[in-house]
């Protein structure tokens, strides 16, 4: 039952996963968030991630998720991308501690940014 239980999670990611990128891919300045970590890294998740506005947010486990980190090529988490458009514009990684040092208004200024190249 456990073995079922989390292969239906892992099909939920997968789904979420491809959903939003198809649709970023589609939709013309769409801004994707993808927040990269692990269940054993939850401490040093980035908690303000929920904050940030103007984008669409994506959490991936790589650990449920090993595809997906291979296929963006994840090597520490956390690890944040932006995408727009479905192109990676922008990477932010955690140092060596496994903790991010990007702000929120760092980032959020790079969305702003990618945002405001549009006009």
């Amino acid at each position: 039952m456990k073995n079922i239980d989390v292969s239906w999670k892992i099909l939920g990611v997968y789904v979420l996963v491809l959903f939003l990128v198809c649709f970023a891919q589609g939709a013309s300045g769409q801004i994707v968030v993808t927040h990269f970590n692990a269940a054993w890294n939850d401490p040093n998740k980035v908690k303000y991630i929920g904050e940030l506005t103007d984008c669409d947010i994506v959490y991936v486990d790589i650990a449920a998720a090993p595809k997906l980190q291979a296929k963006h090529e994840i090597v520490v988490v956390p690890t944040v991308v932006i995408y727009k458009d479905g192109e990676e514009m922008k990477r932010y990684q955690a140092d060596i501690s496994f903790s991010m040092k990007a702000t929120r208004r760092e980032i959020q200024d790079f969305i702003d940014e990618l945002l405001m190249s549009d006009f």
